[in-house]
């Protein structure tokens, strides 16, 4: 995970020198900067320094949660982001937990009715989802339930939580439509998979309850790809959140990411990148401390090889 994270940081922070532009130049915008307001300004954000001292200033202060200043709003990284991140935190939960009823739900009612109407309906209305980007489905979001039926707000956040999560209800469906899709499939793959293993016809010939093998023996078991599929969804979920956030104008770190590459704040854009590689990389360390807990075979597996 650390060597993750270290070269991760590596092309983080140097692959803003291959970007056209210059921090300075927009900095001093709308100005004729003489040579001397330019090296000020230059020296003032380190700019100045060997690309390497920057990189070494850079992550030694990240790991005591400081990212420099961002150029735009020329406030510290941290204070930038901090303002914006409780409402992206909440959207992406909120996306979350409708991810995991919804397509864990479509998963198991499909692979519990295979081959029949119900699991054809489920498997069709899950096609059809994944062929709804985030984009369309907020504009359809929005013009149904928001214009038309008035029901949820259109624009903004709201203040205080509660008024927080009424205005991301359409939000976060939206930014759930496509991951309900690779849940729901995920699942039904994986129970159908455990549902023909032979330890589920003998407990199933021992006269356990249906619902009691369903439990223990075909959805635990089936955990292990599904959990994998949460890792992957976490940066998805944060990355996808830049549409969703800039559709419904809510002030969020996806929409300060947008505008922060438009105005080469890179700092701003540095900071948010790391923030969902280290997110990615430390919930998919978590499941794989997860998966031998949940399916003991997994650990068996590992030392067998």
């Amino acid at each position: 995970m650390l060597l993750t994270l270290f070269l991760a940081s590596l092309l983080v922070f140097f692959s803003r020198f291959l970007v056209p532009g210059d921090p300075v130049r927009f900095l001093l915008r709308g100005r004729k900067p003489s040579e001397e307001a330019i090296a000020q300004v230059t020296a003032q954000f380190g700019l100045d320094l060997p690309p390497w001292q920057q990189y070494l200033n850079w992550v030694a202060g990240a790991l005591h949660g400081d990212f420099g200043r961002s150029l735009q709003y020329r406030q510290d990284v941290s204070t930038v982001i901090g303002e914006r991140l409780p409402v992206t935190l909440v959207l992406v939960v909120m996306a979350g937990l409708g991810i995991a009823i919804v397509g864990l739900t479509a998963g198991i009612v499909a692979a519990l009715n295979r081959g029949k109407v119900l699991d054809r309906a489920t498997l069709i209305g899950l096609t059809v989802l994944s062929a709804i980007p985030s984009f369309v489905g907020s504009i359809v979001l929005i013009s149904v339930f928001a214009v038309q039926l008035g029901w949820f707000p259109t624009f903004g956040s709201g203040e205080g939580f509660v008024d927080t999560v009424y205005h991301l209800v359409l939000p976060s469906t939206a930014l759930a439509i496509v991951f309900v899709v690779l849940v729901g499939k995920v699942t039904r793959t994986s129970m159908v998979e455990q549902l023909g293993r032979e330890h589920v016809e003998v407990a199933t010939s021992r006269g356990l309850k249906r619902g009691t093998v369903i439990r223990r023996h075909v959805f635990r078991n089936s955990l292990g790809p599904i959990l994998t599929v949460s890792g992957v969804l976490v940066a998805g979920l944060l990355v996808a959140s830049t549409i969703v956030e800039a559709a419904f104008g809510l002030a969020g770190i996806g929409s300060l990411l947008v505008q922060s590459v438009d105005r080469l704040d890179f700092p701003v854009v540095q900071a948010i990148v790391m923030l969902v590689v280290t997110a990615f990389v430390v919930v998919n360390a978590i499941i794989d401390i997860l998966e031998p807990v949940i399916d003991p075979r997994s650990a068996a597996g590992d030392a067998a090889r």
